[in-house]
């Protein structure tokens, strides 16, 4: 039998200016537009809501996600979806 093993990434968030936000413990992306991007992160889930939003980076095997437009609303929720878009991208 073989274990798998989990990388713990630390989580945090940098928000400059409101214009550029970067979040470490990153897991995964459940979805995103111009106007809303679901994360998943080692913390909940988080939904960074603003206009003109653009993924500048995301790296899963960093558990880092950069993002730059108008942020408006940075917002976490307990509940974590399996099968975001990267791990459904990956299989």
């Amino acid at each position: 039998m073989t274990e798998e093993k989990v990388i713990s990434f630390p989580h945090n968030l940098t928000l400059e200016d409101r214009k550029k936000l970067v979040v470490s413990g990153v897991t995964d992306i459940g979805g995103y537009d111009e106007q809303t991007i679901v994360a998943q992160t080692e913390r909940g889930e988080l939904t960074v809501k603003g206009e003109g939003l653009h993924i500048i980076r995301m790296s899963v095997d960093l558990g880092e996600l950069a993002v730059e437009g108008h942020i408006i609303s940075l917002q976490y929720s307990e509940v974590q979806q399996s099968g975001g878009f990267f791990s459904r991208l990956f299989k």
